[in-house]
């Protein structure tokens, strides 16, 4: 079967996140002074086989913790759906 993963990836918190902070500092700048706490972060889509979503989950996090993130300052969410 084929699976899509979704895999969200963000910086640990009390990791730097040069990028979220340019644009946390630029949006009340734009009149968007209500915003906070700005983090930037990537998204990778991808598509798998596998015999079942848990075999399909279990594949993208190998996937994640291996070579997608570094584990070390990088969290990461994955979502699986059949396709």
């Amino acid at each position: 079967m084929r699976f899509e993963a979704k895999i969200e990836v963000s910086p640990r918190d009390g990791i730097a996140n040069p990028e979220g902070s340019t644009i946390e500092r630029a949006l009340p700048a734009l009149g968007f002074e209500m915003t906070h706490n700005v983090r930037v972060g990537k998204l990778i889509r991808l598509e798998v086989e596998a015999e079942s979503v848990d075999a399909a989950r279990l594949l993208v996090e190998d996937m994640c913790s291996r070579f997608l993130t570094n584990p070390v300052i990088e969290d990461a969410s994955v979502e699986v759906l059949e396709i």
